[in-house]
């Protein structure tokens, strides 16, 4: 028996993350990216293109069973009204506060550091806005007309509400309820067993995705926005290291280490997809199977974190809302900041977390404020850069709450956390099928035939 030790794969996916940031910058310096050649048709836009959305599909396609089964067993494992009402209370109270935090410590650093002073440039390109939904709106939208539409759309706050809703009829039906409460544990473990499945090839996918982006992006753009881009990211990677570990030592007592350890496969993916949504399979298998979590509440707080928790995304807003004004020597002032503030807080409320939602948040802070919204423009060439660290940013929010939560409610083991080998996946037993287990279902499904035959 080989001795050799198997490298893990979170590594080969940092290994595929560096050889795509190679190669992409070398087909996108080497000038072999021309619209219309034989690399941009087949190899960027063709095999890269190809293979890095499969695998964005694959992992959105595990959404919405997923959060649906990993709810409802994470609301009859609670097994009490009140508990899951605490869980709620306390994940929403974090979220806002993470995000708050994350907002005001951007704009006070963006403000310190003087980004786009004495730029005065006007950009010839435009952004339409699309007008964000009023609150009302938001609120209503909660408990959706049609359930099976929900779902099919991917629409996360009216499938959370749905689920959890079904999760506490099924505790109030009780002992009839019991069959259901059962097939929906296996479906989820089935569903978790998917995720495993899918991320056996993501290193091939996460180098498809990354040699692509860097590719089209290249280094002249962030040249020209070098000052926006090293500050956002300066905030960016202060929340991360900062803000988020200090709010996890200070309310769960956790090692902020051995959480950044564990946490890196969600943040390749989040980087990688630059969705929330679509990361949310590798999250919530990340917080459960690595940090201990019990699923009772990673169930709950991963997608609606997804959902509401956009500290990356407030970070953006306010770096961008500080640039864009000093671009435009436009004085906002306390109140035009503290208005970007509360409205960045109360945006983040049921905006979908998918590529370029920040766009979207941003022109209607921009509207409110009076900042021209042609000044989107300026940004535009770098923001699919920043919105995958951004995104990476967002998921690691969530983890952390998830963490809190489970720790105040006692849910959360603690022997798992500690571990640092607890959940890894081997790729070789992930897609291993074994032969006693095949032979033992269909012994199953042939004694169930048999029961059936008249």
């Amino acid at each position: 028996m080989s001795t050799e030790k198997k490298m893990s794969l979170t590594l080969k996916v940092l290994l595929g993350m560096a050889i795509g940031i190679a190669i992409g910058l070398a087909i996108n310096l080497g000038g072999l990216n021309t619209p219309g050649g034989f690399i941009n048709t087949y190899v960027v836009d063709g095999l890269f293109f190809v293979v890095g959305k499969m695998f964005i599909n694959a992992l959105k396609m595990l959404v919405v069973p997923l959060v649906f089964f990993s709810l409802i067993c994470g609301v009859c494992g609670i097994g009490n009204i009140n508990t899951l009402g605490r869980v709620g209370g306390k994940s929403f109270a974090l979220y806002m506060l993470t995000t708050a935090i994350a907002i005001a410590s951007a704009i006070t650093i963006a403000a310190f550091a003087g980004i786009g002073e004495g730029m005065n440039q006007v950009s010839a390109a435009t952004f339409t806005g699309k007008e964000a939904p009023p609150l009302s709106e938001v609120l209503i939208s909660i408990i959706p007309t049609n359930p099976v539409k929900a779902m099919a759309n991917g629409d996360m706050l009216p499938l959370i509400f749905f689920s959890i809703l079904v999760g506490i009829s099924m505790l109030m039906v009780g002992k009839k309820a019991r069959s259901f409460i059962e097939g929906a544990e296996i479906a989820n473990e089935i569903m978790m067993k998917m995720v495993t499945i899918v991320m056996s090839v993501a290193p091939y996918a996460v180098f498809a995705l990354i040699a692509r982006s860097m590719a089209n992006l290249g280094l002249d753009l962030l040249g020209q926005l070098a000052g926006y881009v090293l500050v956002l990211t300066g905030a960016l990677l202060a929340h991360l290291f900062v803000t988020l570990m200090l709010v996890l030592k200070l309310f769960s007592g956790l090692s902020p280490a051995m959480f950044l350890k564990k946490i890196r496969n969600a943040q390749v993916f989040a980087f990688s997809t630059a969705s929330s949504n679509a990361t949310i399979p590798v999250t919530l298998r990340t917080v459960t199977e690595r940090m201990g979590v019990d699923n009772s509440v990673a169930s709950f707080t991963i997608p609606f974190g997804a959902t509401i928790n956009m500290d990356g995304t407030a970070i953006m807003q306010g770096v961008a809302t500080v640039f864009i004004a000093n671009v435009y020597n436009v004085d906002l002032g306390f109140g035009g900041y503290l208005t970007v503030i509360l409205m960045s807080v109360l945006a983040s409320v049921g905006t979908a977390g998918v590529p370029g939602v920040g766009l979207i948040m941003l022109s209607m802070v921009f509207t409110q404020v009076g900042l021209p919204i042609e000044g989107i423009g300026l940004i535009l060439g770098v923001d699919r850069l920043m919105d995958m660290i951004r995104t990476a940013v967002n998921v690691s929010g969530d983890a952390v709450v998830s963490c809190v939560v489970a720790k105040s409610e006692a849910k959360l083991d603690a022997s798992v956390y500690v571990d640092p080998e607890a959940g890894a996946i081997d790729i070789d037993e992930a897609i291993h099928i074994d032969q006693a287990v095949e032979e033992e279902l269909a012994h199953v499904v042939e004694a169930v035939k048999s029961s059936e035959t008249p």
